[in-house]
């Protein structure tokens, strides 16, 4: 949208009206509030660097460090309604960075993705990545000192537990004393033993993909063609083969929870295998380093059971720590929250496709209620997010071209059910992700395999004092409507404790609403809203009609005494005909928050 347009949408997407205040954003995290996830690429997050060189160096891009998210970061982080921060990148990677001076190992350039390293190829579940600190030697009380700093502003931390593969060329160096590393006692001789760590092609050797060549015009000593894995391990995928492609997750092994994957996935789980012991024993150790929560990578390419016997000893020590799983196929969302034990599951095949593909004008309203549906019982257990560093920024040209058009989305995402909702740095301020950075290449993300600047989140970072003094006043409105919107899902009764009810397919049967324009409501106790929001690129004009369920759900009495005002920026007020019916005009991409009384 032009300025102007998104102008006016912002007049229906602010804060609240005088007589009905969003709450105050200064407010300490209640234990029970809606959890309101920002992510952040902590590499990436304080870097001041603008230069962008593709494939740059850490010396010619720059990189973020721990002490860059001083108490200013996080107090602005906090400003947007935040409860819990997941610093991603934060466990020790594969990267190309030389740090042998400091007695860590050198990475081959052969199995590193990008020259930052890709955040999921861990190296040494016992250690934080040495990019990441102002000194390498002191990087694990850095980090410690993070935690301490977030915890201060009242907010939770998260860090990314990486079960399913690591790093070719694992290595701990910092393992406590008498852990035995990954894969030290395995049997070797065998494609699969129940007690190994990791799966063998015995008799082969590795080979790096022969289309992974280039790191542009900077190129790496150990880019040779030259690395040595015999006998060659599985690819983390799953892929059985010691040739993996370039579009395979080639930097990484799988971990083997004793499944003979080759033989109809039969489980070996008596005795309970090294590897349970040893992952559970690395979750232990980041949860009495204060760590709040862990966001569980390919969470289902590993056993449920795993799961099941790992996190109740997990919470043995902290039993508000969180467990958020990535997971892809909905036929085991409630295995892996019945059996497994997570507390969040990642809503993405299901609310995040169908809102980009209604953004895009490929999806009807009426599909979201038929997800709720689905998702009955366990809603409150799904994590919705418009981005994260796996999906493309809104503001690309491969999503939408302009944030303002997932305005309404947001609202949905973030009011639709007691669930968390979660957000990517510099979403806030429209970050396109352009740029072709490295490995990734231009495909609408910011990358996580390469030293980068991110340029609209830059700034708000402005020069370190993270004040948004380099926005633009359109900037500034959409960091404005995510603070209002997360910081009102967080704590209002109804969003928070409240039950759904679908308000769409009544009024699409009605023809009272067109196939762009969604409604619902939610309640608890006398709070009462009715939420609209339109994915039109028009004005609409639009009646809603309230339903039975909905009328006694409200324990509403005539329409003629019931009013609704906008809890939003827009102020309106609407009133009821003798059909429980009010209309009301819609902008491109808004919304609205009535509360009935």
């Amino acid at each position: 949208m032009k300025k102007s347009a998104f102008l006016a949408s912002l007049l229906i997407l602010g804060c609240a009206s005088p007589s009905e205040k969003i709450p105050d954003k200064s407010m300490k995290t209640v234990s029970g509030n809606k959890p309101i996830v920002y992510q952040m690429m902590t590499r990436l997050f304080g870097n001041q660097s603008a230069i962008n060189k593709p494939y740059g160096t850490i010396e010619e891009n720059g990189v973020g460090k721990f002490d860059d998210i001083n108490e200013n970061a996080l107090k602005g982080i906090k400003e947007l309604g935040v409860t819990h921060i997941w610093y991603t990148g934060v466990i020790e990677h594969a990267l190309l960075t030389d740090y042998t001076a400091e007695g860590i190992r050198l990475d081959d350039a052969d199995i590193v993705k990008g020259r930052a390293g890709s955040p999921y190829a861990i190296k040494d579940y016992y250690d934080v990545n040495p990019d990441l600190a102002k000194n390498v030697k002191n990087r694990v009380a850095e980090f410690e000192n993070l935690i301490a700093r977030t915890h201060d502003q009242g907010m939770k931390v998260i860090i990314d537990f990486v079960p399913n593969h690591v790093a070719r060329a694992y290595t701990s160096d910092a393992k406590p004393e008498g852990v035995k590393d990954l894969g030290e006692s395995d049997d070797k001789t065998v494609s699969f033993k129940p007690s190994n760590n990791f799966y063998y092609l015995p008799g082969q050797s590795f080979q790096p993909p022969a289309g992974y060549k280039s790191l542009g015009t900077n190129q790496h000593p150990t880019k040779d063609g030259m690395f040595d894995e015999t006998p060659a391990k599985v690819t983390g995928n799953d892929q059985f083969t010691s040739k993996p492609g370039i579009n395979e997750w080639f930097e990484t092994v799988k971990l083997n929870y004793g499944v003979d994957i080759q033989n109809n996935r039969t489980a070996h789980f008596d005795p309970i295998p090294d590897t349970w012991v040893k992952m559970t024993n690395i979750l232990i150790y980041w949860a009495n380093k204060k760590v709040d929560g862990f966001r569980c990578d390919m969470a289902e390419m590993v056993p449920v059971e795993f799961w099941n016997w790992a996190i109740p000893q997990v919470k043995a020590v902290n039993p508000e720590i969180i467990f958020i799983a990535e997971i892809y196929n909905p036929a085991q969302y409630r295995n892996y929250i019945e059996q497994g034990k997570f507390d969040f599951l990642y809503d993405k095949v299901q609310l995040y496709d169908t809102l980009r593909l209604l953004i895009n004008k490929r999806a009807n309203t009426g599909d979201i209620h038929t997800i709720q549906k689905s998702l009955e019982g366990i809603n409150q257990h799904m994590l919705h997010f418009l981005e994260n560093h796996d999906e493309q920024r809104i503001a690309s040209p491969n999503f939408a071209g302009d944030a303002w058009k997932a305005a309404s989305a947001m609202v949905v995402s973030s009011t639709i059910d007691k669930g968390p909702v979660m957000i990517y740095f510099g979403q806030e301020v429209g970050e396109p992700g352009a740029g072709i950075e490295g490995f990734g290449g231009e495909d609408g993300r910011t990358t996580i395999y390469d030293y980068w600047g991110v340029p609209e989140h830059q700034k708000w970072v402005n020069n370190g004092n993270y004040d948004g003094g380099k926005l633009s006043e359109e900037q500034k409105a959409l960091r404005l409507f995510y603070s209002d919107i997360l910081t009102f899902a967080s704590n209002n009764k109804a969003i928070v404790n409240g039950d759904y009810h679908d308000l769409t397919q009544l009024n699409l049967s009605l023809g009272n609403i067109p196939q762009d324009v969604h409604v619902f409501a939610r309640t608890y106790e006398q709070e009462n809203l009715v939420i609209l929001s339109s994915f039109s690129n028009t004005n609409k004009r639009v009646k809603i009609k309230l339903s039975e369920e909905v009328i006694n759900a409200f324990k509403l009495t005539g329409p003629k005494d019931q009013v609704g005002r906008d809890l939003l920026r827009s102020g309106a007020d609407i009133g009821f005909d003798d059909n429980w019916t009010f209309e009301v005009d819609l902008q491109p991409y808004s919304s609205f928050i009535f509360k009935i009384k």
